[in-house]
């Protein structure tokens, strides 16, 4: 078999036969700053928490914010509102010591996130109510009346 070679229509010769084998000092730095870190860069390696995920529904009264947070308890959680922005955060600390004999174990971790939402003008920020329960956040966050969603009516003709 024969190197297959582009001839343009400038007359030149391009060998698009690179030897694949051998990589270039561009394609080597390529490899190494462009491949997926491992887990252990990427996540809280001490309780494997991330950002939870978090589930919004509209309904003509309110706003329903689930997010699945398990583990944790009630007051954990710390809910602010500033200039129509939610945000809910978490700070965990855990220490443990054992002591036998000779041997001394102390085991300590941490985790912690936080989750900003811009609420809708049509949000009574009066009246939000959040409970903690099964390991689910859910936050209402009802509706001002002039913005709820009125049942269409009809209308007689005279």
């Amino acid at each position: 078999m024969s190197n297959l070679v582009n001839v343009p229509k400038s007359g030149g010769l391009t060998n698009t036969n690179l030897n694949k084998n051998f990589p270039t000092l561009v394609n080597w730095f390529d490899d190494i700053f462009n491949r997926n870190l491992p887990s252990v860069f990427t996540s809280n390696f001490n309780t494997g928490i991330t950002l939870p995920k978090v589930n919004i529904k509209e309904s003509t009264e309110n706003f329903m914010l689930e997010m699945a947070v398990p583990g944790l308890k009630k007051s954990d959680f710390h809910l602010d509102l500033n200039d129509q922005v939610l945000t809910i955060s978490t700070e965990t600390k855990e220490e443990n010591e054992h002591q036998e004999e000779n041997y001394t174990c102390r085991e300590f971790g941490y985790s912690s996130f936080k989750r900003s939402f811009i609420l809708p003008e049509s949000v009574n920020d009066q009246k939000i109510d959040a409970n903690y329960k099964d390991g689910i956040l859910s936050i209402l966050l009802p509706k001002k009346e002039e913005a709820k969603q009125k049942p269409p009516r009809k209308i007689k003709i005279s």
